[in-house]
C-alpha cells in the first residue's frame, strides 16, 4: 500500500480555508476523461463539502468528500491568480 503524506484533516483544514472564495474544481471521472469547472465552495461539513458551479448549464455533483480529494478523483485549487 502506498503511504500518502496527506492526511483528512490537513485537507478539512485547507477546504475550510477555501470557504467562500472562487475556486477551480478538477474531476477525474476515468479512463482518462477530466472536466474541469470554476465554481463557489459554499458550505464545509464534517464528512464533506458543497460547491456551487458558475456554469448554469453544469449538471453535475456538486457535494464531494474529503476522501475523493485524498484518492486524487477531485482537486481543488484558489481561481485568484
Amino acid at each position: 500500500m502506498i503511504k500518502s503524506n496527506i492526511s483528512i484533516s490537513s485537507i478539512k483544514e485547507y477546504v475550510q480555508a477555501l470557504l467562500g472564495k472562487d475556486v477551480i474544481v478538477k474531476l477525474n471521472l476515468g479512463r482518462n476523461k477530466f472536466v474541469t469547472f470554476p465554481a463557489t465552495l459554499n458550505e464545509v461539513y464534517p464528512s464533506l463539502f458543497t460547491v456551487s458551479p458558475s456554469d448554469k448549464n453544469f449538471i453535475g455533483k456538486t457535494a464531494y468528500s474529503y476522501s475523493e480529494i485524498l484518492c486524487g478523483r477531485v482537486k481543488i485549487q484558489s481561481a485568484a491568480k
